[in-house]
């Protein structure tokens, strides 16, 4: 009997896939990404360095102040942001295990 290579497109993975329970967390997290105003306050706070106010997304955003304090609810459920309230104001910073968890799931090997 003969015995035939393995090609490269046939090789079992080599890392274990997501749970069921990881990957519908990871979608949930990539579902809030879906909206353009979601990812442009992950990427104010990325940039800023430091916790941002509330106060700051309607502005910078272009939305008012109840849509935007809806996005950051949204980015906070998922874990994607840190909430901490300030007297009578919310600051928000990224959640830096959820950003790793990310890291590692958009990472691509380079193409050999």
């Amino acid at each position: 009997m003969t015995t035939l290579d393995v090609i490269d497109c046939c090789r079992p993975l080599g890392t274990p896939s997501l749970s069921s329970e990881e990957a519908e967390a990871t979608a949930q997290v990539f579902k809030s990404l879906a909206d353009p105003a979601r990812v442009k306050i992950v990427s104010i706070v990325a940039a800023s360095g430091e916790a941002v106010c509330a106060c700051e997304f309607p502005a910078a955003l272009g939305l008012s102040q109840p849509t935007a304090s809806h996005h950051l609810k949204r980015l906070t459920e998922v874990g994607l942001l840190d909430r901490e309230q300030r007297g009578k104001w919310a600051y928000f910073s990224l959640n830096p295990e959820a950003l790793a968890r990310l890291e590692l799931l958009v990472q691509i090997p380079e193409v050999a």
